[in-house]
């Protein structure tokens, strides 16, 4: 079970499936879930397996619950207010003993929803209603959606998206070098892995300006009308639509989701959701936790675990194979000496992030396949300048790499944008 590291306050009461739980205010849902020892937040489409917290940083869908009548939303990204209902979806009679589970069991391997009974009379009709039970997720809000207000347009001269260490180190030059720019990040706070995560020898959290910072504002396009680029900002449900002179792309990557079997499991985590949870959040997921993964990340990742009293029962190897029926119990781990099985209560899967190249490449920039890491990245010269001009990417868009490494990148595309962008 999960354990708080610092005292509940700012206690208010929330209703999980109708009961009543405590939870902090203004923390994810995620975390008060798995601070009450709920680890099943949903379960999977068609064969209903049970779905749990993993990257805690809303790349992926692993923990969509309805809140307030609201379904589909990610419990990783929504932030607790009193009186709040949250109920899991997806499941008969609910999230713990789901009946439709049963299609796991009867259909180990695979079966097509859309083709099974099909021709059959009456049959093939009857089992189009009941696959769109079984293969949907959740019911549609109880209430019409609000009205949304009209977009503003604005136009600027920089744009940094994402407020990690390479957007940081960049927003820190241009303030030193007086110039205009404002900074998009997602998140309420700044920071990226600087404070989220377990890179050792990690740069300081430079300060950026309140007026040149949006928080909460999440890039979710890159267009190009007539040659003219802009971005698509969603920013507390308000669209906004920002032409730019200049882009500095720092979004870093996505959550990579290790191959192996039974890694759905709940209490399967990735390596920073952890990190992040005991870190920001003030929360050890588990007790006993194994990580599996690159090595000497691994072993950074050790060192925040045990300072937060939790244990580690391995450290590193590739992952083969999670037991468990509800919540991960164990994990068979290979390395050099050959495979072997360890107890444990969490699995943290560490390793390189899988860089986020998709809104540069909507804009035009060449992106190719990198041998050594095995993704794909943005091809970028040595002051972070890409194919489409003043466009400029910086940090794990590139590929893997330190904080300290992105961070650099950040202050020479910064340095670069200055002195070719007046």
């Amino acid at each position: 079970m999960a354990q708080r590291l610092t005292p509940l306050d700012a206690k208010v009461f929330i209703e999980l499936d109708g009961q009543t739980i405590e939870a902090r205010s203004g923390e994810p849902v995620a975390c008060a879930m798995l601070a009450n020892g709920e680890t099943i937040f949903s379960r999977s489409i068609k064969y209903h397996r049970p779905r749990g917290a993993y990257c805690m940083s809303g790349a992926c869908a692993q923990c969509l619950v309805r809140i307030d009548g609201i379904p589909n939303l990610q419990a990783c990204k929504v932030r607790i207010e009193s009186g709040m209902q949250i109920e899991r979806q997806n499941a008969f009679p609910d999230a713990k003993i789901d009946l439709l589970a049963v299609n796991d069991f009867v259909f180990p391997k695979w079966f097509n929803h859309h083709e099974f009974l099909a021709g059959v009379p009456v049959a093939q009709d009857v089992m189009l209603k009941i696959a769109r039970k079984l293969a949907g997720l959740g019911v549609l809000p109880k209430d019409p959606a609000k009205a949304k207000a009209p977009a503003i347009v604005e136009h600027i001269d920089v744009a940094i998206i994402g407020a990690g260490p390479a957007g940081l180190a960049a927003a820190h030059v241009l303030t030193d070098r007086k110039r205009s720019f404002v900074l998009f990040e997602r998140d309420e706070v700044v920071g990226g892995r600087l404070v989220n995560g377990y890179d050792e020898g990690a740069p300081p959290v430079y300060a950026c300006p309140a007026a040149s910072l949006r928080l909460n504002a999440e890039v979710v396009g890159l267009y190009n009308d007539d040659g003219v680029h802009f971005l698509a900002v969603v920013q507390h449900g308000r669209l906004h639509i920002v032409f730019p002179k200049v882009m500095l792309i720092c979004m870093g990557g996505h959550t990579p989701f290790p191959t192996f079997e039974n890694n759905d499991l709940p209490g399967i985590y990735a390596g920073r959701a952890i990190s992040q949870l005991i870190r920001r959040h003030q929360l050890l997921p588990a007790c006993d936790i194994a990580i599996a993964g690159d090595i000497d990340e691994a072993r950074s990742l050790a060192k925040v675990i045990i300072a937060a009293g939790g244990r580690v029962v391995a450290t590193g190897g590739t992952p083969v194979h999670a037991s468990g029926i509800n919540h991960v119990q164990s994990i068979t781990l290979r390395d050099q000496s050959g495979e072997k099985s360890v107890s444990c209560d969490a699995v943290a899967c560490v390793g390189p992030m899988s860089p986020a190249f998709e809104l540069a490449k909507s804009a035009g920039a060449s992106v190719s396949w990198n041998e050594r890491h095995q993704v794909f990245a943005v091809d970028a010269d040595l002051y972070g300048r890409t194919s489409v001009p003043h466009l400029f990417v910086a940090g794990e868009i590139r590929g893997p790499m330190s904080a300290a490494a992105a961070a650099e990148q950040g202050l020479v595309a910064a340095e670069t944008i200055v002195k070719e962008s007046p």
